[in-house]
Protein backbone atom coordinates (compact mmCIF):
# COMPACT_ATOMS: atom_id res chain seq x y z
CA UNK A 1 0.00 0.00 0.00
CA UNK A 2 2.75 2.48 0.96
CA UNK A 3 4.73 1.62 -2.16
CA UNK A 4 1.69 2.17 -4.39
CA UNK A 5 1.02 5.57 -2.84
CA UNK A 6 4.66 6.59 -3.19
CA UNK A 7 4.64 5.72 -6.87
CA UNK A 8 1.32 7.50 -7.41
CA UNK A 9 2.37 10.70 -5.60
CA UNK A 10 3.36 13.75 -7.63
CA UNK A 11 5.66 14.99 -4.88
CA UNK A 12 7.12 13.13 -1.88
CA UNK A 13 8.48 15.28 0.97
CA UNK A 14 11.05 13.48 3.14
CA UNK A 15 11.91 14.99 6.53
CA UNK A 16 15.48 14.07 7.39
CA UNK A 17 16.74 13.96 10.96
CA UNK A 18 19.54 12.06 12.65
CA UNK A 19 17.04 9.33 13.57
CA UNK A 20 15.38 9.21 10.14
CA UNK A 21 18.77 8.83 8.42
CA UNK A 22 19.33 5.59 10.35
CA UNK A 23 16.00 4.05 9.28
CA UNK A 24 16.23 1.63 6.36
CA UNK A 25 12.52 2.17 5.70
CA UNK A 26 12.87 5.95 5.39
CA UNK A 27 15.86 5.50 3.08
CA UNK A 28 13.99 2.95 0.96
CA UNK A 29 10.92 5.19 0.59
CA UNK A 30 13.10 8.22 -0.19
CA UNK A 31 14.92 6.20 -2.84
CA UNK A 32 11.63 5.24 -4.48
CA UNK A 33 10.81 8.94 -4.81
CA UNK A 34 14.33 9.71 -6.04
CA UNK A 35 14.06 7.03 -8.73
CA UNK A 36 10.84 8.45 -10.24
CA UNK A 37 11.89 12.08 -9.72
CA UNK A 38 9.36 13.17 -7.08
CA UNK A 39 11.68 13.64 -4.09
CA UNK A 40 11.67 16.88 -2.05
CA UNK A 41 14.11 16.83 0.88
CA UNK A 42 14.01 18.76 4.15
CA UNK A 43 16.35 18.59 7.14
CA UNK A 44 14.68 19.44 10.44
CA UNK A 45 17.76 19.24 12.70
CA UNK A 46 20.55 20.44 10.34
CA UNK A 47 21.78 16.86 9.87
CA UNK A 48 23.07 15.87 6.43
CA UNK A 49 20.98 13.23 4.57
CA UNK A 50 22.64 9.81 4.13
CA UNK A 51 24.22 8.66 0.87
CA UNK A 52 23.21 9.05 -1.94
CA UNK A 53 20.66 11.70 -0.89
CA UNK A 54 23.40 14.08 0.26
CA UNK A 55 24.10 14.76 -3.42
CA UNK A 56 20.60 16.23 -3.89
CA UNK A 57 19.53 19.67 -2.69
CA UNK A 58 17.96 19.60 0.77
CA UNK A 59 16.01 22.52 2.26
CA UNK A 60 16.95 23.51 5.83
CA UNK A 61 14.08 24.00 8.28
CA UNK A 62 16.15 23.47 11.43
CA UNK A 63 15.83 27.15 12.42
CA UNK A 64 12.23 27.65 11.33
CA UNK A 65 10.22 29.40 14.05
CA UNK A 66 6.80 28.49 12.64
CA UNK A 67 6.33 31.62 10.56
CA UNK A 68 6.06 31.65 6.78
CA UNK A 69 9.08 33.95 6.37
CA UNK A 70 11.64 31.17 5.92
CA UNK A 71 13.82 30.55 2.88
CA UNK A 72 13.79 26.80 3.39
CA UNK A 73 10.01 26.71 3.55
CA UNK A 74 9.70 28.76 0.38
CA UNK A 75 12.06 26.33 -1.34
CA UNK A 76 9.87 23.39 -0.29
CA UNK A 77 6.70 25.10 -1.50
CA UNK A 78 8.26 25.94 -4.86
CA UNK A 79 9.57 22.38 -5.32
CA UNK A 80 6.23 20.81 -4.48
CA UNK A 81 4.40 23.27 -6.72
CA UNK A 82 6.65 22.44 -9.67
CA UNK A 83 6.30 18.70 -9.18
CA UNK A 84 2.56 18.84 -8.65
CA UNK A 85 2.01 20.19 -12.15
CA UNK A 86 0.30 17.42 -14.18
CA UNK A 87 2.59 17.76 -17.19
CA UNK A 88 5.72 17.32 -15.09
CA UNK A 89 4.33 14.31 -13.24
CA UNK A 90 3.18 12.63 -16.43
CA UNK A 91 6.52 13.23 -18.12
CA UNK A 92 8.40 11.75 -15.15
CA UNK A 93 6.15 8.71 -14.99
CA UNK A 94 6.58 8.16 -18.72
CA UNK A 95 10.36 8.48 -18.44
CA UNK A 96 10.45 6.03 -15.54
CA UNK A 97 8.43 3.44 -17.45
CA UNK A 98 10.64 3.83 -20.50
CA UNK A 99 13.82 3.30 -18.51
CA UNK A 100 12.61 0.06 -16.85
CA UNK A 101 13.16 -3.20 -18.72
CA UNK A 102 10.70 -6.04 -18.32
CA UNK A 103 13.39 -8.37 -16.93
CA UNK A 104 15.96 -6.80 -14.64
CA UNK A 105 18.35 -7.89 -11.92
CA UNK A 106 20.46 -6.63 -9.04
CA UNK A 107 23.64 -8.55 -8.22
CA UNK A 108 24.10 -8.08 -4.49
CA UNK A 109 27.71 -8.14 -3.23
CA UNK A 110 28.65 -11.75 -2.61
CA UNK A 111 29.37 -12.35 1.07
CA UNK A 112 32.96 -13.07 2.05
CA UNK A 113 32.85 -16.33 4.02
CA UNK A 114 36.61 -16.90 4.11
CA UNK A 115 36.98 -15.97 7.77
CA UNK A 116 39.43 -13.21 6.84
CA UNK A 117 38.14 -9.70 6.13
CA UNK A 118 41.21 -9.07 3.97
CA UNK A 119 39.81 -11.58 1.47
CA UNK A 120 36.87 -9.29 0.78
CA UNK A 121 38.55 -8.03 -2.38
CA UNK A 122 38.06 -11.45 -3.96
CA UNK A 123 34.32 -11.77 -3.30
CA UNK A 124 33.80 -8.12 -4.36
CA UNK A 125 35.68 -8.74 -7.59
CA UNK A 126 33.57 -11.78 -8.45
CA UNK A 127 30.36 -9.80 -7.80
CA UNK A 128 31.58 -6.98 -10.06
CA UNK A 129 32.58 -9.37 -12.84
CA UNK A 130 29.19 -11.10 -12.84
CA UNK A 131 27.52 -7.67 -12.92
CA UNK A 132 29.68 -6.73 -15.91
CA UNK A 133 28.86 -10.01 -17.68
CA UNK A 134 25.12 -9.56 -17.24
CA UNK A 135 25.34 -5.91 -18.34
CA UNK A 136 26.36 -7.15 -21.78
CA UNK A 137 22.90 -8.69 -22.29
CA UNK A 138 20.65 -6.24 -24.09
CA UNK A 139 17.43 -7.93 -22.93
CA UNK A 140 18.35 -7.62 -19.26
CA UNK A 141 18.37 -4.49 -17.11
CA UNK A 142 21.17 -4.56 -14.51
CA UNK A 143 21.47 -2.38 -11.42
CA UNK A 144 24.73 -0.42 -11.32
CA UNK A 145 27.54 -1.82 -9.22
CA UNK A 146 27.69 1.20 -6.93
CA UNK A 147 23.98 1.02 -6.13
CA UNK A 148 24.15 -2.71 -5.42
CA UNK A 149 27.17 -2.25 -3.13
CA UNK A 150 25.24 0.08 -0.83
CA UNK A 151 23.77 -3.15 0.59
CA UNK A 152 27.18 -4.68 1.31
CA UNK A 153 27.39 -6.26 4.75
CA UNK A 154 23.67 -5.74 5.46
CA UNK A 155 21.05 -8.36 6.28
CA UNK A 156 18.46 -7.47 3.66
CA UNK A 157 14.96 -8.50 2.69
CA UNK A 158 15.45 -9.48 -0.95
CA UNK A 159 11.88 -8.62 -1.93
CA UNK A 160 12.26 -5.20 -0.32
CA UNK A 161 15.51 -4.65 -2.24
CA UNK A 162 13.75 -5.61 -5.48
CA UNK A 163 10.88 -3.20 -4.79
CA UNK A 164 13.24 -0.44 -3.81
CA UNK A 165 15.37 -0.76 -6.93
CA UNK A 166 12.52 -1.61 -9.28
CA UNK A 167 14.05 -4.92 -10.44
CA UNK A 168 12.32 -8.20 -11.16
CA UNK A 169 15.10 -10.47 -9.84
CA UNK A 170 17.97 -10.47 -7.35
CA UNK A 171 21.15 -12.54 -7.36
CA UNK A 172 22.88 -13.15 -4.05
CA UNK A 173 25.70 -15.47 -3.07
CA UNK A 174 28.82 -16.11 -1.03
CA UNK A 175 32.49 -16.89 -1.58
CA UNK A 176 34.80 -18.96 0.60
CA UNK A 177 38.43 -19.13 -0.51
CA UNK A 178 40.92 -21.37 1.24
CA UNK A 179 44.32 -21.90 -0.36
CA UNK A 180 43.83 -23.14 -3.90
CA UNK A 181 40.19 -24.08 -3.37
CA UNK A 182 37.10 -21.91 -3.68
CA UNK A 183 33.46 -22.49 -2.79
CA UNK A 184 30.88 -20.21 -4.40
CA UNK A 185 27.15 -20.32 -3.79
CA UNK A 186 24.63 -18.35 -5.85
CA UNK A 187 20.85 -18.00 -5.75
CA UNK A 188 18.58 -16.29 -8.26
CA UNK A 189 15.46 -14.99 -6.50
CA UNK A 190 12.13 -13.73 -7.83
CA UNK A 191 11.92 -10.16 -6.52
CA UNK A 192 8.13 -10.25 -6.12
CA UNK A 193 7.56 -13.63 -4.47
CA UNK A 194 10.96 -14.33 -2.90
CA UNK A 195 10.99 -17.74 -4.61
CA UNK A 196 14.38 -19.29 -5.40
CA UNK A 197 14.32 -19.84 -9.16
CA UNK A 198 17.81 -21.29 -9.35
CA UNK A 199 20.56 -22.10 -6.86
CA UNK A 200 23.92 -23.82 -7.11
CA UNK A 201 27.04 -24.47 -5.07
CA UNK A 202 30.45 -24.80 -6.71
CA UNK A 203 33.38 -26.50 -4.96
CA UNK A 204 36.31 -26.15 -7.33
CA UNK A 205 39.98 -25.39 -7.65
CA UNK A 206 40.80 -21.70 -7.86
CA UNK A 207 41.85 -22.27 -11.48
CA UNK A 208 38.16 -22.91 -12.30
CA UNK A 209 37.05 -19.45 -11.16
CA UNK A 210 36.37 -18.22 -14.69
CA UNK A 211 34.34 -21.30 -15.58
CA UNK A 212 32.24 -20.79 -12.43
CA UNK A 213 31.47 -17.18 -13.37
CA UNK A 214 30.51 -18.25 -16.90
CA UNK A 215 28.25 -20.98 -15.54
CA UNK A 216 26.50 -18.55 -13.19
CA UNK A 217 25.87 -16.04 -15.98
CA UNK A 218 24.61 -18.69 -18.40
CA UNK A 219 22.39 -20.27 -15.73
CA UNK A 220 20.75 -16.89 -15.13
CA UNK A 221 20.23 -16.42 -18.87
CA UNK A 222 18.68 -19.88 -19.20
CA UNK A 223 16.48 -19.53 -16.10
CA UNK A 224 15.12 -16.17 -17.26
CA UNK A 225 14.72 -17.53 -20.81
CA UNK A 226 16.73 -14.72 -22.35
CA UNK A 227 18.07 -14.91 -25.87
CA UNK A 228 21.76 -14.11 -26.26
CA UNK A 229 23.02 -12.43 -29.39
CA UNK A 230 26.33 -13.84 -30.73
CA UNK A 231 28.30 -10.75 -29.64
CA UNK A 232 26.72 -10.91 -26.18
CA UNK A 233 27.69 -14.56 -25.74
CA UNK A 234 31.24 -13.72 -26.77
CA UNK A 235 31.40 -10.77 -24.37
CA UNK A 236 30.28 -12.91 -21.42
CA UNK A 237 32.88 -15.59 -22.10
CA UNK A 238 35.73 -13.18 -22.83
CA UNK A 239 38.11 -12.73 -19.90
CA UNK A 240 41.11 -10.47 -19.55
CA UNK A 241 43.20 -13.44 -18.46
CA UNK A 242 43.01 -17.19 -18.17
CA UNK A 243 45.52 -17.22 -15.30
CA UNK A 244 43.66 -17.54 -11.99
CA UNK A 245 46.62 -16.34 -9.91
CA UNK A 246 47.08 -13.24 -12.09
CA UNK A 247 43.35 -12.56 -11.79
CA UNK A 248 43.50 -12.84 -7.99
CA UNK A 249 46.45 -10.44 -7.84
CA UNK A 250 44.70 -7.95 -10.13
CA UNK A 251 41.63 -7.96 -7.86
CA UNK A 252 43.89 -7.35 -4.85
CA UNK A 253 45.73 -4.48 -6.57
CA UNK A 254 42.47 -2.98 -7.76
CA UNK A 255 41.11 -3.10 -4.20
CA UNK A 256 44.11 -1.13 -2.91
CA UNK A 257 43.69 1.35 -5.78
CA UNK A 258 40.05 2.18 -4.95
CA UNK A 259 40.21 2.16 -1.14
CA UNK A 260 40.10 5.94 -0.93
CA UNK A 261 43.68 6.36 0.32
CA UNK A 262 44.44 8.77 -2.52
CA UNK A 263 47.63 10.68 -1.82
CA UNK A 264 49.20 7.88 0.24
CA UNK A 265 52.42 6.77 -1.46
CA UNK A 266 52.17 3.32 0.14
CA UNK A 267 48.95 2.63 -1.76
CA UNK A 268 50.59 3.31 -5.12
CA UNK A 269 53.69 1.29 -4.22
CA UNK A 270 51.56 -1.73 -3.30
CA UNK A 271 49.55 -1.46 -6.50
CA UNK A 272 52.71 -1.23 -8.61
CA UNK A 273 54.28 -4.30 -6.97
CA UNK A 274 51.15 -6.45 -7.17
CA UNK A 275 50.28 -5.41 -10.74
CA UNK A 276 53.87 -6.07 -11.82
CA UNK A 277 53.56 -9.62 -10.52
CA UNK A 278 50.21 -10.06 -12.31
CA UNK A 279 51.68 -9.13 -15.70
CA UNK A 280 54.66 -11.41 -15.05
CA UNK A 281 52.21 -14.29 -14.67
CA UNK A 282 50.23 -13.21 -17.75
CA UNK A 283 52.03 -10.77 -20.08
CA UNK A 284 48.79 -10.36 -22.09
CA UNK A 285 46.64 -9.16 -19.17
CA UNK A 286 45.66 -5.70 -20.48
CA UNK A 287 43.72 -4.57 -17.38
CA UNK A 288 46.68 -5.33 -15.14
CA UNK A 289 49.03 -3.41 -17.47
CA UNK A 290 46.71 -0.38 -17.35
CA UNK A 291 46.55 -0.48 -13.54
CA UNK A 292 50.34 -0.78 -13.36
CA UNK A 293 50.64 2.21 -15.69
CA UNK A 294 48.46 4.41 -13.52
CA UNK A 295 50.29 3.45 -10.33
CA UNK A 296 53.65 4.22 -11.93
CA UNK A 297 52.38 7.55 -13.25
CA UNK A 298 51.13 8.56 -9.81
CA UNK A 299 54.40 7.59 -8.13
CA UNK A 300 56.50 9.45 -10.70
CA UNK A 301 54.50 12.65 -11.06
CA UNK A 302 52.56 12.72 -7.80
CA UNK A 303 55.38 11.79 -5.43
CA UNK A 304 58.55 12.43 -7.45
CA UNK A 305 59.74 8.83 -7.12
CA UNK A 306 62.15 7.70 -9.81
CA UNK A 307 60.16 4.94 -11.47
CA UNK A 308 58.81 4.48 -14.99
CA UNK A 309 56.07 7.02 -15.68
CA UNK A 310 53.57 4.41 -16.87
CA UNK A 311 53.54 5.30 -20.56
CA UNK A 312 55.30 2.10 -21.67
CA UNK A 313 52.87 -0.02 -19.63
CA UNK A 314 49.94 1.99 -21.02
CA UNK A 315 51.05 1.35 -24.60
CA UNK A 316 51.34 -2.36 -23.79
CA UNK A 317 47.77 -2.38 -22.43
CA UNK A 318 46.42 -0.64 -25.53
CA UNK A 319 48.36 -2.95 -27.86
CA UNK A 320 46.52 -5.87 -26.25
CA UNK A 321 43.13 -4.16 -25.95
CA UNK A 322 42.63 -0.79 -27.65
CA UNK A 323 39.37 -0.17 -25.74
CA UNK A 324 40.90 0.25 -22.28
CA UNK A 325 40.12 3.86 -21.41
CA UNK A 326 42.26 4.02 -18.27
CA UNK A 327 45.46 3.43 -20.26
CA UNK A 328 45.16 6.94 -21.72
CA UNK A 329 45.52 8.59 -18.29
CA UNK A 330 49.31 8.09 -17.87
CA UNK A 331 49.91 9.33 -21.39
CA UNK A 332 47.91 12.47 -20.67
CA UNK A 333 49.89 13.05 -17.46
CA UNK A 334 53.24 12.81 -19.26
CA UNK A 335 52.06 15.34 -21.84
CA UNK A 336 50.95 17.69 -19.06
CA UNK A 337 54.30 17.45 -17.32
CA UNK A 338 55.95 18.44 -20.59
CA UNK A 339 53.66 21.45 -21.00
CA UNK A 340 51.65 19.90 -23.87
CA UNK A 341 48.27 20.61 -22.33
CA UNK A 342 46.16 20.53 -25.50
CA UNK A 343 47.52 17.10 -26.43
CA UNK A 344 46.88 15.89 -22.88
CA UNK A 345 43.28 17.06 -23.15
CA UNK A 346 42.89 15.06 -26.36
CA UNK A 347 44.01 11.89 -24.57
CA UNK A 348 41.41 12.30 -21.84
CA UNK A 349 38.71 13.18 -24.35
CA UNK A 350 39.49 9.91 -26.12
CA UNK A 351 39.36 8.04 -22.81
CA UNK A 352 35.93 9.51 -22.01
CA UNK A 353 34.70 8.42 -25.43
CA UNK A 354 35.85 4.87 -24.72
CA UNK A 355 34.30 4.71 -21.25
CA UNK A 356 32.39 7.71 -19.85
CA UNK A 357 31.66 5.67 -16.72
CA UNK A 358 35.29 4.99 -15.82
CA UNK A 359 36.13 6.09 -12.28
CA UNK A 360 39.81 6.67 -13.09
CA UNK A 361 39.09 8.64 -16.26
CA UNK A 362 36.55 10.89 -14.56
CA UNK A 363 39.05 11.58 -11.77
CA UNK A 364 41.69 12.54 -14.33
CA UNK A 365 39.24 14.67 -16.30
CA UNK A 366 38.27 16.50 -13.10
CA UNK A 367 41.91 17.11 -12.19
CA UNK A 368 42.62 18.56 -15.64
CA UNK A 369 39.58 20.82 -15.45
CA UNK A 370 40.89 22.14 -12.12
CA UNK A 371 44.22 22.76 -13.85
CA UNK A 372 42.47 25.10 -16.29
CA UNK A 373 40.25 26.78 -13.70
CA UNK A 374 37.09 25.11 -15.12
CA UNK A 375 35.61 24.48 -11.69
CA UNK A 376 32.08 23.70 -12.87
CA UNK A 377 33.32 21.02 -15.28
CA UNK A 378 35.59 19.62 -12.57
CA UNK A 379 32.64 19.36 -10.18
CA UNK A 380 30.63 17.34 -12.71
CA UNK A 381 33.46 14.82 -13.12
CA UNK A 382 34.04 14.57 -9.37
CA UNK A 383 30.28 14.01 -8.95
CA UNK A 384 30.52 11.13 -11.41
CA UNK A 385 33.51 9.75 -9.51
CA UNK A 386 31.66 9.60 -6.18
CA UNK A 387 28.63 8.14 -7.94
CA UNK A 388 30.86 5.33 -9.21
CA UNK A 389 32.94 4.98 -6.03
CA UNK A 390 31.10 6.39 -3.05
CA UNK A 391 34.09 5.75 -0.74
CA UNK A 392 36.36 8.08 -2.74
CA UNK A 393 37.64 10.38 0.02
CA UNK A 394 39.70 12.53 -2.35
CA UNK A 395 36.79 13.16 -4.74
CA UNK A 396 34.50 14.21 -1.88
CA UNK A 397 37.16 16.60 -0.56
CA UNK A 398 37.63 18.10 -4.02
CA UNK A 399 33.87 18.42 -4.47
CA UNK A 400 33.74 20.50 -1.30
CA UNK A 401 36.37 22.82 -2.80
CA UNK A 402 34.54 23.06 -6.13
CA UNK A 403 31.15 23.72 -4.57
CA UNK A 404 32.63 26.39 -2.30
CA UNK A 405 34.21 28.15 -5.29
CA UNK A 406 30.90 27.94 -7.18
CA UNK A 407 28.97 29.44 -4.27
CA UNK A 408 27.00 26.23 -3.64
CA UNK A 409 27.34 26.38 0.13
CA UNK A 410 24.82 23.65 1.01
CA UNK A 411 26.46 21.16 -1.33
CA UNK A 412 29.91 22.20 -0.11
CA UNK A 413 28.88 21.45 3.45
CA UNK A 414 27.46 18.05 2.51
CA UNK A 415 30.64 17.12 0.62
CA UNK A 416 32.74 18.27 3.59
CA UNK A 417 30.66 16.10 5.93
CA UNK A 418 31.31 13.09 3.71
CA UNK A 419 35.04 13.76 3.45
CA UNK A 420 35.37 13.97 7.25
CA UNK A 421 33.37 10.77 7.77
CA UNK A 422 35.44 8.87 5.21
CA UNK A 423 38.70 10.26 6.59
CA UNK A 424 37.74 9.01 10.04
CA UNK A 425 37.07 5.54 8.58
CA UNK A 426 40.48 5.46 6.90
CA UNK A 427 42.29 6.72 10.02
CA UNK A 428 40.54 4.13 12.19
CA UNK A 429 42.38 1.48 10.15
CA UNK A 430 45.56 3.48 9.49
CA UNK A 431 46.22 6.29 12.02
CA UNK A 432 49.40 7.32 10.16
CA UNK A 433 47.69 8.16 6.87
CA UNK A 434 48.71 11.78 6.32
CA UNK A 435 46.70 12.13 3.12
CA UNK A 436 43.48 11.19 4.91
CA UNK A 437 44.29 13.69 7.66
CA UNK A 438 44.76 16.47 5.13
CA UNK A 439 41.45 15.79 3.38
CA UNK A 440 39.67 15.40 6.72
CA UNK A 441 41.21 18.61 8.06
CA UNK A 442 39.93 20.52 5.04
CA UNK A 443 36.46 19.14 5.68
CA UNK A 444 36.61 20.13 9.35
CA UNK A 445 37.69 23.65 8.40
CA UNK A 446 34.81 23.91 5.93
CA UNK A 447 32.41 22.91 8.69
CA UNK A 448 33.75 25.64 10.97
CA UNK A 449 35.61 23.24 13.26
CA UNK A 450 38.81 25.25 13.04
CA UNK A 451 40.58 23.94 16.14
CA UNK A 452 39.94 20.34 15.10
CA UNK A 453 41.27 21.13 11.62
CA UNK A 454 44.45 22.63 13.07
CA UNK A 455 44.91 19.64 15.36
CA UNK A 456 44.65 17.23 12.41
CA UNK A 457 47.09 19.35 10.42
CA UNK A 458 49.71 19.44 13.19
CA UNK A 459 49.43 15.69 13.71
CA UNK A 460 49.78 15.03 9.98
CA UNK A 461 52.83 17.29 9.67
CA UNK A 462 54.56 15.34 12.45
CA UNK A 463 53.72 11.96 10.91
CA UNK A 464 54.33 12.66 7.21
CA UNK A 465 56.43 15.86 7.03
CA UNK A 466 57.88 15.18 3.56
CA UNK A 467 54.54 14.57 1.81
CA UNK A 468 54.46 17.49 -0.65
CA UNK A 469 50.89 16.76 -1.80
CA UNK A 470 49.74 16.92 1.80
CA UNK A 471 51.66 20.17 2.40
CA UNK A 472 50.04 21.72 -0.68
CA UNK A 473 46.58 20.74 0.57
CA UNK A 474 47.28 22.32 3.95
CA UNK A 475 48.56 25.50 2.27
CA UNK A 476 45.30 25.72 0.34
CA UNK A 477 43.32 25.28 3.56
CA UNK A 478 45.34 27.93 5.40
CA UNK A 479 45.00 30.42 2.54
CA UNK A 480 41.33 29.94 1.71
CA UNK A 481 39.68 28.85 4.95
CA UNK A 482 41.84 29.83 7.93
CA UNK A 483 43.27 33.10 6.65
CA UNK A 484 46.83 32.25 7.71
CA UNK A 485 48.70 33.68 4.71
CA UNK A 486 52.17 33.55 6.25
CA UNK A 487 52.04 29.85 7.09
CA UNK A 488 50.45 29.02 3.74
CA UNK A 489 53.36 30.68 1.95
CA UNK A 490 55.83 28.94 4.24
CA UNK A 491 54.42 25.53 3.32
CA UNK A 492 54.40 26.38 -0.39
CA UNK A 493 58.09 27.34 -0.44
CA UNK A 494 59.23 23.73 -0.51
CA UNK A 495 56.68 22.74 -3.16
CA UNK A 496 57.72 25.58 -5.47
CA UNK A 497 61.40 24.65 -5.24
CA UNK A 498 60.69 21.50 -7.28
CA UNK A 499 57.36 22.33 -8.92
CA UNK A 500 56.63 21.06 -12.47
CA UNK A 501 54.95 22.95 -15.32
CA UNK A 502 51.71 21.11 -14.68
CA UNK A 503 51.78 21.77 -10.93
CA UNK A 504 52.59 25.43 -11.53
CA UNK A 505 49.63 25.75 -13.89
CA UNK A 506 47.42 24.23 -11.19
CA UNK A 507 48.73 26.68 -8.61
CA UNK A 508 48.09 29.63 -10.91
CA UNK A 509 44.42 28.64 -11.46
CA UNK A 510 43.57 27.17 -8.04
CA UNK A 511 40.71 29.19 -6.48
CA UNK A 512 41.98 28.30 -3.01
CA UNK A 513 45.13 30.34 -3.62
CA UNK A 514 43.35 33.49 -4.79
CA UNK A 515 44.12 35.26 -1.51
CA UNK A 516 47.85 34.90 -2.22
CA UNK A 517 47.97 36.29 -5.73
CA UNK A 518 48.62 39.92 -4.77
CA UNK A 519 51.28 38.99 -2.22
CA UNK A 520 54.79 39.77 -3.57
CA UNK A 521 56.15 36.65 -1.87
CA UNK A 522 53.80 34.42 -3.86
CA UNK A 523 54.48 36.35 -7.05
CA UNK A 524 58.20 35.87 -6.45
CA UNK A 525 57.77 32.11 -5.99
CA UNK A 526 55.82 31.85 -9.24
CA UNK A 527 58.34 33.87 -11.26
CA UNK A 528 61.34 31.97 -9.85
CA UNK A 529 59.65 28.67 -10.72
CA UNK A 530 58.98 29.87 -14.27
CA UNK A 531 62.59 30.93 -14.65
CA UNK A 532 63.81 27.51 -13.46
CA UNK A 533 61.43 25.75 -15.84
CA UNK A 534 62.37 27.96 -18.80
CA UNK A 535 58.86 29.38 -19.03
CA UNK A 536 58.10 32.92 -20.14
CA UNK A 537 58.01 35.33 -17.21
CA UNK A 538 55.07 37.60 -16.57
CA UNK A 539 56.39 41.11 -17.24
CA UNK A 540 53.52 42.73 -15.36
CA UNK A 541 54.26 40.67 -12.26
CA UNK A 542 57.97 41.31 -12.58
CA UNK A 543 57.30 45.06 -12.65
CA UNK A 544 55.18 44.72 -9.53
CA UNK A 545 58.04 42.95 -7.80
CA UNK A 546 60.42 45.80 -8.66
CA UNK A 547 58.34 48.25 -6.60
CA UNK A 548 59.35 48.66 -2.96
CA UNK A 549 57.05 46.95 -0.46
CA UNK A 550 54.85 49.18 1.67
CA UNK A 551 55.96 47.41 4.83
Amino acid sequence: MIQERLLAAKAVVVLWSETAAKSQWVRAEADTARTVGTLVQVTIDASVPPLPFNQIHCADLSDWDGTSQCGGLRTVKESVSQLAGPRVAQAQAKQGRKATKQVSICVLPFANMSGDSEQGYFSDGISEDITTDLSNISALGVTARNTAFTFKGQAVDVCEVARKLGVSHVLEGSVRKAGDRVRITAQLIDGETGEHLWAERYDRDLTDIFAIQDEISHSIVNTLKLKLLPDEKKAIEQRGTSNAEAYKLFLLARQYWVTGNYGDVRRDQRVMRISSRAVELDPYYADAWALLANAQSSLRYGFGIEVEDGVAAAHTALAIDATIAEAHCPMARRLEERGKFAEADEQIARALELDPDSWEVNKEAARMCMRDGRTGDAARHFEKAVELMVSDLHAWAMLAICYRALGKDNLAREAAENSVALAEQVLAKDPSNGAAMSFGARGLAALGKVENAKEWMERAMLIDFDNLNMRFNFARMLASQLGDIDRALSLLQRNFSSISQYQLKVAESDPDLDSLRADPRFVNMVERAKSRLGMKANDQLAAALAKPRAD
